[in-house]
């Protein structure tokens, strides 16, 4: 007997192949009725929506900081559950300013989008070489910026050096029907009603949304379901499923039961239309292959098309690895915001 016939992961990657994911746009169908109907199957995928609550938030601390000001602060999300984050608005501007939504992947958490090391692996080509300072960076285009810790990472259940720790959360959160990334998301959208009922002078019709890796993930996710944002920027996450967290053992925090039954990551972007889509990525990434990103972005490509804003959607890929890529994302992000 042939040993690949005994390989029950070949055969589920078999059944992968073969299979069109049900909820694919069909240029039959009315654009717009194809996205109501997918973004309600995917919430409910994602274990969304959660209970709402009283958001309790409260600022904690507020330091001046070298053209900018740092509000600390936390809010409560679900009932009995608080997400620290970060505030940043630069000192000086004029009129309301766009916000940039910022998120770490699997990292030791989100100082590392404020530029600071907190723990021993946190060095500079961690943080700067891999350009993931996510928040300075958006105070230098002029911008505001939404730092949150992501469940699982950092302050929020990260282990005690620092590391990541999201399989038991995950694991018992899939007994209730919930996702980390559904949770995840959900943060994000929480984060948001904090920005537009404290904030005022944030302009809530100019959120971008940036993450790297799982943070990027999040971004893409969360931009499906989540209107208020208009400029959507996952770097080195958005990819084929079959090329990347099926034949490579990714985090579990990756995997939403079905998903790839009803959608792929391509057809999932068609969610995002007609708001701008960025998607960035390395040409070297191993564990988001190049190949996987480009059969993803021409299915997204032909979405925006079936939207009739092609112009809205523009990949980057940036000559090396699984890293952020600056100059050439905040170039498009510019050119777009002009518009």
């Amino acid at each position: 007997m042939d040993t690949l016939s005994r390989s029950p992961l070949r055969n589920n990657q078999r059944l992968l192949a073969a299979h069109k994911p049900l909820l694919a746009y069909d240029e039959t169908c009315d654009f717009t009725a194809w996205q109501e109907s997918a973004r309600k199957k995917l919430m409910k995928l994602l274990g969304l929506p959660f209970v709402s609550c009283a958001d309790d938030f409260r600022v904690e601390k507020e330091e001046e900081r070298d053209g900018y000001l740092d509000k600390r602060c936390t809010f409560q999300s679900e009932k009995g559950y608080y997400v620290p984050c970060h505030v940043l608005l630069p000192e000086k501007h004029n009129g309301k300013l766009p916000l940039v939504v910022c998120l770490q992947g699997h990292s030791t958490g989100m100082h590392i989008s404020l530029g600071i090391s907190k723990y021993e692996e946190d060095d500079y080509e961690i943080i700067f070489g891999g350009q993931r300072d996510f928040a300075l960076q958006a105070i230098k285009q002029g911008y505001a910026a939404l730092v949150i810790e992501q469940r699982n990472f950092g302050e929020c259940g990260g282990a005690a050096e620092g590391r990541p720790n999201c399989y038991q959360s995950t694991m018992a959160g899939l007994l209730m029907g919930r996702t980390t990334i559904g949770e995840r998301v959900w943060d994000v959208s929480r984060g948001l009603d904090i920005i537009e009922k404290y904030f005022t002078e944030i302009d809530m019709n100019r959120i971008i949304c940036l993450g790297n890796s799982g943070g990027g993930t999040t971004t893409f996710y969360a931009s499906c379901i989540e209107t208020r944002i208009s400029y959507s920027v996952p770097s080195c996450a958005f990819c084929s499923f079959d090329e990347s967290i099926v034949p490579i053992q990714h985090c579990t925090c990756n995997y939403v039961p079905s998903i790839r039954k009803y959608f792929d990551m391509g057809d999932m972007a068609g969610l995002i239309a007609p708001r701008y889509f960025i998607p960035v990525c390395g040409r070297y990434d191993t564990i988001f292959p190049l190949a996987g990103v480009e059969a993803s972005y021409q299915t997204a490509c032909n979405l925006y098309r079936a939207a009739g804003v092609p112009e809205r959607c523009q990949l980057v890929i940036g000559e090396g690895g699984h890293r952020f890529y600056s100059e050439p994302t905040w170039s498009i992000v510019r050119r777009f915001m002009a518009e």
